[in-house]
């Protein structure tokens, strides 16, 4: 049987990185997944008692689900607040920062628009709103007469502007922290994923009497897509808090881990491809499987070079023997005179 060669076309090797709008797109559907998950469980709470444990549960449960759904193609960040922090920190270009922003907010105005056509007519007159508008506008952040204490307590106790400002820079910090710290190449966190989603969990369980917890711009500009949201004193018009907030507690947390945990910035790739947060450099990655591959075909082809010399050298050998033979025979026949 014919011995097979394997050259190194046939070694696995790492697929062609993603093409920017195929990031983009995963970043789209991914923010999607988590605002509609936010949004649309806060939407509909009510027949819940309006607890948090469920929207909490919901948002957590739904990054875990993007990002394994589609984290290998963008790095999972759904949050144009990650995406700035990963940028500070080295982990992503900034050539991808605008492109990543506008699929996010796509992606959570798109989620935003869905609510507000499915929430059926008479939704709103049961929850006492006028509208599906003001429906969909009860689940954005807001501070002051927009914050939830201030809903619970019936205007007895409420928080300002500045501590609303405090804590959506506290939290978004800490949530950019952790992504940075769970995929850092120096971690050994099996599901970084879970302890990202179970972070967001946790953060929206502290801190939502206080802002309904935003964190993440595209998921604020879902709950504010309905022009109901705006106005005079709506809070449309708080909106730019939770914009600039976590954008300001990304930048924190990206520039604590540059000091005390450094990492080398983001190689420069072809046609807009940046590696995922925390990976190998895509370039040395992929040179390294590179190498692996030349050099696993590189012994299996010697290997099988030598096998065929050895049967080449055992066949000379088995016809030399042959002659030997037959020139035996031939001198053991009688001479006939």
């Amino acid at each position: 049987m014919a011995a097979q060669t394997v050259t190194p076309h046939d070694v696995e090797t790492t697929p062609p990185p993603p093409r920017l709008f195929t990031r983009m797109a995963a970043e789209a559907f991914g923010t999607f997944v988590l605002v509609l998950g936010i949004v649309g469980t806060a939407t509909f709470n009510v027949a819940n008692g309006g607890q948090i444990m469920t929207v909490a549960l919901a948002g957590g449960i739904a990054l875990i689900a993007a990002i394994a759904a589609v984290g290998h193609l963008s790095g999972g960040h759904f949050n144009p607040a990650v995406t700035f922090g990963l940028t500070l920190a080295g982990r992503s270009r900034w050539v991808d920062l605008a492109p990543y922003w506008l699929a996010q907010l796509v992606g959570g105005a798109a989620a935003g628009a869905l609510m507000l056509l499915i929430i059926p007519d008479g939704y709103g007159a049961l929850v006492g709103s006028a509208s599906s508008g003001e429906v969909l506008a009860a689940t954005a952040n807001g501070y002051g007469d927009h914050s939830p204490m201030n809903t619970l307590t019936q205007g007895g106790a409420t928080f300002d502007l500045a501590t609303a400002a405090i804590v959506e820079v506290l939290i978004a910090a800490i949530f950019v922290g952790v992504i940075l710290g769970v995929t850092n190449e120096r971690a050994k966190i099996t599901y970084p994923a879970v302890v990202i989603g179970l972070t967001l969990t946790a953060l929206h369980i502290v801190s939502w009497l206080v802002t309904n917890t935003g964190f993440n711009p595209a998921r604020s500009l879902a709950s504010v897509v309905s022009p109901d949201a705006w106005g005079e004193g709506s809070v449309g018009s708080q909106l730019w808090l939770f914009v600039v907030a976590p954008l300001v507690g990304a930048a924190l947390a990206a520039l604590f881990a540059r000091a005390f945990a450094p990492l080398p910035a983001a190689p420069t790739a072809a046609d807009g491809w940046g590696e995922q947060p925390g990976t190998a450099p895509a370039t040395a990655e992929a040179a390294t499987v590179a190498a692996v591959a030349s050099a696993t075909a590189a012994a299996v082809v010697a290997e099988e070079t030598e096998t065929e010399d050895s049967a080449t050298t055992g066949d000379d050998s088995t016809e030399d023997s042959a002659e030997t033979a037959t020139q035996d025979d031939e001198d053991d026949k009688p001479t006939t005179t």
